[in-house]
């Protein structure tokens, strides 16, 4: 499967920016069942310096900074990706969930000291009883990993109604938690606390997911969204991932675009400005499969 994606990020500001300095982590992963073919980044006003390097967590970001008075800023990401399967696959057994907790601080090989910084808080996703209370319903004494993976995910997909009304890119996991209701976002992050909150080790993955029209209308262009998952490691086995908004195993509809220990580390577009005063934001994306 081959996707076409047009990420477009618009800015609108009531005063002029004088100069504006940003960020971005628009640009897909390569992974083995994941290539990024193709990739580009269109930004008007045209940057006065721009440069890209790869993050802490692997992940490719581009720095930009526009130095001419403008009122509107605009960031296009075009990429094409192909997929070739989907990604760990599921096995039919593992390790108690209890052991591979255990097993985590103790192994010193490269990937499991990657997987273990995972297992801590971030600024967005706190450890709590509560979340640690909520996940014991599904990972109870000597079940299976992935098993209590799964049954987790669907449990928060049956108990939290999708909301994009009641929260925003900051409201906390124990709001989340109280109010029942949130976006993808939300409920990537509610699912990681919980799991660290086991002392299991959780990623907050974003990227993109793909939508079908209702029966007999057409796709519309850019009404397609970014998306949020989650990816837990499994000892012997790897990272697995799981979607909470959707109850399902991310699989050739889902491209990654980056991963971090939450939102905060992989937003899409971020930076400082100087001006512009109060602004509006306009966020599309068209995820188009060339070869379906």
């Amino acid at each position: 499967m081959i996707y076409r994606i047009v990420h477009r990020t618009t800015y609108k500001y009531k005063y002029p920016v004088s100069v504006g300095n940003h960020v971005s982590c628009l640009k897909p992963r390569s992974l083995l069942h994941h290539q990024l073919a193709h990739s580009e980044l269109r930004i008007q006003p045209p940057p006065a310096t721009r440069t890209e390097r790869v993050d802490y967590f692997g992940n490719l970001l581009c720095f930009f900074t526009v130095q001419e008075p403008h009122k509107e800023l605009e960031v296009e990401a075009r990429s094409e990706v192909i997929l070739d399967g989907n990604a760990t696959p599921w096995p039919q057994w593992s390790l108690p969930w209890e052991e591979a907790a255990r097993s985590l601080p103790d192994d010193h090989t490269p990937t499991g000291l990657e997987a273990y910084q995972f297992v801590f808080e971030s600024p967005r996703i706190r450890i709590r009883p509560e979340f640690a209370a909520y996940a014991f319903q599904s990972f109870t004494p000597g079940r299976p990993m992935p098993e209590a993976l799964l049954d987790l995910t669907a449990r928060i997909h049956n108990d939290f109604r999708f909301d994009s009304k009641v929260t925003n890119v900051r409201t906390p996991s124990e709001e989340v938690f109280r109010k029942r209701r949130g976006v993808c976002q939300d409920f990537a992050h509610l699912q990681i606390a919980c799991l660290r909150s086991l002392n299991l080790a959780a990623r907050y993955v974003s990227g993109y997911l793909r939508t079908y029209p209702p029966p007999g209308r057409p796709r519309l262009v850019g009404a397609d969204a970014s998306h949020a998952w989650v990816s837990a490691y499994c000892p012997g086995i790897g990272w697995l991932d799981m979607d909470p908004t959707n109850n399902l195993v991310p699989s050739e509809g889902h491209v990654t675009l980056a991963w971090g220990r939450d939102y905060g580390d992989i937003s899409p577009l971020r930076g400082l400005i100087l001006g512009g005063g109060a602004h509006t934001l306009k966020v599309a994306v068209d995820m188009e499969p060339l070869n379906s």
